[in-house]
């Protein structure tokens, strides 16, 4: 049975599942070149290169309705299809008849490995829904769901808001109807405070280690909901900053007026402080309210806020009798994913639970063909050792293997790997990828020697890099490029089994260095998406600072010239 999913809207992706097998995912951004695209024709196209048909065409969307609704586009992926059919075979079209936020359980669930559990999910708008308590569009914020096999996704607690001025309507008990803002789309708001697009709210996390308590500023909630007077809502958009109602804030914006910041105040910082802090709590509460409501020990956190590294490693301190699993495909690209598992249970009734082992789900491409891409070019054969003894020397090495990942972290298939004990290590990469000169780098490190460095609650692993930990004291001083400003690091376990190439990469550079760990970071520049094939790769050289690439698949080591060369 061969089940092809898309997710349309932003973060658009592609699911192509054999038998119960993801064969591949990719999101359209891979192949577009264009960060957060949608439509993912480009990845309907690569899903034909691995199979001749489907069985099953599966659209994920913001709206139950949506296949009836020719405005909203959805229409055109079976047209597509179709168009590629050409007669040759026939196939089954499910517009799936789920929310967004169920949607999100979905792919969180099903690739926790857990039978039964608490799906805690928490994202900027959802389905766009209409209930008849009020005549305003609605957005989903906050929902928790009892899930359980083969396909049962019970809401037992949901969070829905317009930016019409309603007031607070509860039509059932824990569903909730209000004019205050969901806690995603508030950190949306300060994300724009701070200067950056509302969609790049991983930036804002980077920066609030740099602020600091400050009760000056309002409290962005109010009896646990939005502060509706701080927060202009903008939905499905964004939402703003009232920043005019409150002297601190106007104030404070006459230093960085719009489409204008040279540099972050410390009032923002402290913004970036203070919806960190207050949302994260926020989290813990929907968590023991999850726990309340369903009696599970297993908790599944999914939808954008689920990317909240530094959130998560909370859950981690707060709840140590909990099972916890964070989706690390949990922007709205994963509902490809979550679309196509929801139908493989619809039709197959198949209730064995199966963790996702590996987010390494993008196409696979043969290493015989890396060496035409790279002919002409400086190359040479290598070693584990010899790019271990490169990095130590200091160079910024990139590493392009297998296939790609699977949402947005980088786990050394396309990464940027520098020497994780060069004290100004960070600010050195970050000028190579022009990005901001606060935010921090992650790190791999094999998995055996994880708790000689790093304060893991009691847990054994962070394969997917889902959790800005805390180091042990003195860690700081050994690898501090990696460290951010509040002691922390966003770490990925590693082990042979996970992935072969980088593990020996990383027990080389221990051998040299004594510190079984590599500055990550991923292959990609400023505002890029991931790089997804060679070319791709040996682009992003050409135009950066960056010189090496290592094909551990080949074993060659490429030097590209580039602009530091002119």
């Amino acid at each position: 049975m061969i089940i092809l999913a898309v997710a349309r809207g932003h973060n658009g992706s592609t699911c192509l599942m054999v038998d119960g097998e993801i064969v591949f995912y990719l999101e359209e951004e891979r192949l577009s070149r264009f960060k957060y695209d949608g439509s993912p024709m480009l990845g309907i196209l690569k899903a034909f290169e691995y199979v001749d048909h489907i069985d099953h065409l599966v659209v994920c969307h913001t709206h139950r309705s949506g296949p009836n609704l020719d405005w909203t586009g959805e229409h055109m992926y079976e047209g597509f299809v179709r168009k590629i059919a050409r007669k040759k075979f026939t196939f089954e079209t499910t517009y799936i008849d789920l929310n967004h936020h169920e949607m999100h359980a979905a792919c969180g669930f099903y690739n926790s490995g857990f039978e039964t559990a608490a799906c805690v999910i928490a994202d900027g708008a959802g389905s766009f829904l209409q209930m008849k308590e009020v005549p305003d569009t609605l957005y989903e914020f906050e929902t928790i769901f009892h899930a359980e096999y083969p396909e049962e996704f019970e809401q037992v607690w949901k969070h829905v808001g317009t930016k019409a001025s309603i007031g607070f309507h509860e039509p059932e008990p824990n569903t909730f109807i209000t004019e205050y803002p969901g806690h995603t789309k508030m950190y949306e708001a300060v994300t724009q405070y701070c200067g950056f697009p509302a969609i790049e709210a991983g930036k804002l996390m980077g920066l609030a280690p740099y602020g600091k308590p400050n009760d000056e500023i309002p409290s962005f909630f109010r009896d646990g909901w939005g502060n509706r007077d701080l927060i202009v809502p903008t939905y499905p958009n964004a939402a703003q900053i009232n920043a005019a109602r409150f002297p601190i804030l106007s104030e404070d914006m006459k230093y960085h007026p719009k489409g204008e910041r040279l540099d972050h105040t410390d009032i923002q910082k402290d913004m970036a402080y203070k919806i960190q802090e207050e949302t994260s709590e926020r989290m813990c509460e929907l968590i023991e309210k999850a726990v309340e409501l369903t009696g599970e020990k297993n908790i599944v956190v999914c939808g954008g806020y689920g990317l909240n590294c530094v959130a998560n490693y909370k859950y981690w301190e707060r709840f140590p009798d909990l099972n916890i699993y964070c989706e690390p495909i949990s922007h709205d690209g994963g509902t490809s994913i979550g679309g196509a598992l929801y139908k493989l249970h619809q039709l197959t009734d198949n209730e064995e639970p199966r963790k996702q082992a590996s987010v390494y789900y993008g196409p696979q491409y043969d290493p015989a063909t890396y060496e035409e891409a790279i002919a002409g070019l400086d190359v040479k054969d290598t070693t584990y050792d010899d790019v271990a003894a490169l990095i130590r020397e200091g160079n910024i090495v990139t590493i392009f293997q297998g296939r790609s990942e699977g949402g947005p972290r980088a786990l050394g298939n396309r990464s940027i790997l520098f020497d994780p004990t060069i004290k100004d290590g960070k600010d050195i990469v970050n000028g190579v990828k022009h990005r901001e000169w606060f935010r921090p780098f992650a790190c791999s490190i094999k998995k055996e020697t994880v708790h000689d460095w790093f304060d893991l609650q009691g847990r054994e692993e962070t394969p997917h890099m889902m959790y800005a930990v805390k180091c042990h004291d003195g860690v700081e001083d050994k690898i501090p490029s990696v460290i951010h400003v509040d002691n922390t690091c966003r770490i990925q376990t590693v082990t042979e089994e996970q992935n072969d190439h980088y593990y020996k990469l990383i027990d080389a550079f221990d051998k040299i260095t004594g510190v079984p760990i590599l500055f990550n970071t991923s292959f990609n520049l400023g505002g890029e998406p991931l790089v997804e094939t060679i070319h791709d790769a040996l682009e992003t050289l050409e135009t950066s600072e960056i010189e090496y690439m290592y094909l551990p698949e080949i074993q060659k080591l490429v030097k590209v010239p580039n602009k530091s060369d002119d």
